[in-house]
């Protein structure tokens, strides 16, 4: 049994359209199958500088993986490497440990305040020109121009019956989707491990059973997303049209039609007067060259991605009518409703949300570099043991254990001396063979880049301990230079 529902109505203009009982009228339900769309190609600033970030974006994704950087011996020297084996990030000539992970959550932070900031100034320019999304689904929309035809031709294919001529060029479209998106998901896995010896082992069938499971899942949402799903992805998928409300105020660039010029809006003949009418001539350009298939004129709406086509094509539409450009441009909300007062045209950068947003991002960007151009390439940590927390030897003196690693950053082996400071005739001695020893001092060798653990004793006298606990420094020092780290913990010994 159909329920009754409460048909709500949307205002445009001065005509009342029922919403829901337009829907229904043409689905007979009330949900409405998608509508697939295809968008006009268009030419202009814009589609120009959507092209110039397209192939930066891809030449980036592809090209980095294959980018070599000598780190020296015992290193690994591809530029850009996801080494999970070997727990290391590699970018350039920085290397993150596991133990660094705050980087990752700086970069994060760094990231979330960039997207804020971009969209509170220029509203949905990541979705629009820079967005993974977005770049894909502007190149499968180049492969089936080229193979299909522009909008008209496309539409026209897909109503035709199938024929030789439709299965033909539905096929080698489909072929060119999966190749790219092949490559999509090749170049991925090139980040993880070796780029040239991954690909051989990809052609000769020898690379590990991950790596072809991870290139067959990113071909298949690839194909799928950017070229089936294309703005659905945008429109329900993604999260940020819903996050962006919050975002944006009334002093953001957005791209939006002015009204206030283009009204009221209809056809126009060559040599009729523009007197008592607006510059649209409602051509609908602006819509054909949309991808989410939205009409910019009905105002700021959410499946709206800030991709600027419809400007480039409603400025070559009102080029061939001789009147000026930028009927559809950036614009903000306070401009558009302060037209012909004394404070319009007057854009508002400087805004307590940017300055927050920016000052965050600059603050955590300037904190993550000088902690990477200060950190050192020795660490050192020290595990006192729990369970005994000291023993009590015959002699009377008092004994702990640790756990000490040595953490050596650098891609040559590094020898060490190892003393105590703070707890008066303490002995310090190593479980086991030290690698070599001077003295009292027991010397331990480190590989390149590696992490050792050994296990030490410190024994004092018991006379010698003022308190039950006694704050205790371990030093190691370089043996070849100046290097030292030092590690605070704390000397157990029994109740007073």
């Amino acid at each position: 049994m159909e329920q009754s529902v409460t048909q709500p109505t949307t205002a445009i203009g001065v005509e009342t359209i029922d919403v829901e009982a337009v829907g229904k009228r043409e689905t007979g339900k009330l949900y409405q199958k998608r509508v697939k769309i295809h968008p006009k190609r268009v030419y202009g600033t814009f589609r120009s500088l959507k092209w110039w970030v397209m192939a930066v974006t891809l030449g980036i994704y592809y090209i980095a993986p294959w980018l070599r950087w000598d780190r020296g011996p015992n290193a690994p020297d591809q530029a850009v490497l996801i080494d999970f084996p070997a727990r290391r990030f590699y970018f350039f000539f920085i290397e993150i440990w596991p133990q660094e992970v705050y980087y990752i959550t700086g970069l994060l932070i760094m990231a979330a305040m960039g997207l804020f900031l971009v969209t509170t100034v220029m509203g949905r320019a990541w979705c629009g020109y820079t967005c993974p999304q977005t770049v894909w689904t502007d190149l499968f929309l180049v492969v089936e121009r080229f193979v299909e035809g522009d909008r008209n031709a496309r539409i026209k294919l897909d109503r035709a019956p199938l024929s030789v001529t439709k299965f033909s060029k539905r096929t080698a479209k489909f072929a060119i989707w999966l190749v790219i998106a092949m490559g999509t998901g090749g170049a991925w896995v090139f980040y993880f491990a070796d780029a040239p010896t991954l690909a051989k082992q990809l052609i000769d069938f020898d690379a590990p059973t991950a790596a072809y499971i991870t290139i067959g899942i990113l071909t298949a949402t690839t194909f799928v997303l950017g070229g089936f799903a294309r703005e659905q992805v945008c429109t329900y998928m993604c999260p940020w049209p819903r996050i962006q409300g919050a975002m944006v105020d009334e002093d953001s660039l957005i791209v939006t039609y002015r009204a206030y010029r283009g009204e009221p809006r209809g056809p126009h003949k060559a040599g009729e007067s523009w007197e008592g009418r607006g510059h649209c001539i409602d051509c609908n350009q602006c819509v054909a060259a949309c991808p989410a298939g939205i009409d910019i004129r009905d105002g700021l709406q959410m499946e709206c991605i800030s991709c600027a086509l419809c400007i480039d094509a409603c400025d070559t539409v009102m080029e061939k009518v001789d009147l000026p450009r930028g009927l559809i441009n950036y614009d903000t909300l306070r401009n558009l409703a302060s037209r012909g007062k004394a404070d319009a045209d007057k854009t508002k950068i400087l805004r307590p949300r940017i300055i927050v947003y920016a000052a965050v991002w600059l603050m955590v960007g300037l904190f993550m570099a000088y902690v990477l151009a200060s950190r050192s390439d020795l660490d050192i940590n020290v595990l006192h043991d729990r369970n005994p927390v000291f023993v009590m030897l015959s002699d009377g003196s008092i004994r702990n254990g640790y756990t000490f690693k040595i953490l050596n950053k650098a891609y040559i082996d590094r020898s060490f001396t190892l003393t105590t400071e703070g707890v008066p005739n303490a002995e310090l001695s190593v479980v086991g063979a030290a690698d070599l020893t001077r003295g009292s001092a027991p010397i331990f060798t480190v590989e390149p880049d590696q992490l050792r653990s050994f296990r030490v004793f410190v024994a004092a006298p018991g006379a010698d301990l003022a308190g039950e606990t006694a704050p205790i420094r371990f030093v190691l020092r370089e043996l070849e230079k100046d290097t030292m780290a030092t590690y605070e913990s704390i000397f157990r010994g029994p109740k007073r």
